[in-house]
């Protein structure tokens, strides 16, 4: 589809923390003092550096962590610490499932502004094969409230 986004820039890393799952937190009774408590998270030794519970899924050189979405190698182009989707490249998916988690995503919208509404940078991040975040050139962009950038879509 010729609306959707060409370019999808990650300049910094994308952290994913796996949570407990539900079942596991089903076990506590509320307010028990014996439920183990959550691993301390120590920050990064600089603010470029990512957390100690993080799993880095692109650190700027490849796309070790990530194959096509129906398998294989992703074709994703990497270049200058970022990755970017080209002409019938597909979409990508971590090559590792992810459940509850923390997601940290740096991105740009295109460099020429052209277009409007959904057809301006439009692109996503799908979480669970459900959910769609909303990657999108929302700036002085009006669209629908739940197709703006960083809203869950739909």
């Amino acid at each position: 589809m010729k609306s959707r986004v060409k370019k999808i820039s990650f300049f910094a890393v994308i952290l994913v923390v796996v949570a407990c799952a539900a079942q596991q937190a089903a076990q506590w009774k509320v307010h028990d003092e014996s439920r183990p408590h959550p691993p301390v998270v120590r920050p990064g030794a600089t603010d470029s550096d990512p957390p100690s519970d993080a799993i880095v899924l692109f650190d700027g050189t490849g796309l070790s962590a990530w194959q096509s979405k129906g398998g294989g190698e992703a074709k994703w182009k990497v270049q200058d610490g970022y990755m970017e989707v080209g002409h019938k490249a597909g979409s990508i998916q971590t090559r590792k499932p992810f459940g509850s988690c923390q997601l940290h995503i740096e991105w740009c919208s295109p460099n020429v502004v052209k277009g409007s509404s959904q057809g301006r940078g439009n692109s996503g991040i799908i979480l669970m094969g459900k959910y769609e975040v909303q990657v999108l050139d929302s700036y002085d962009n009006p669209t629908y409230a739940d197709g703006q950038a960083g809203a869950i879509y739909g």
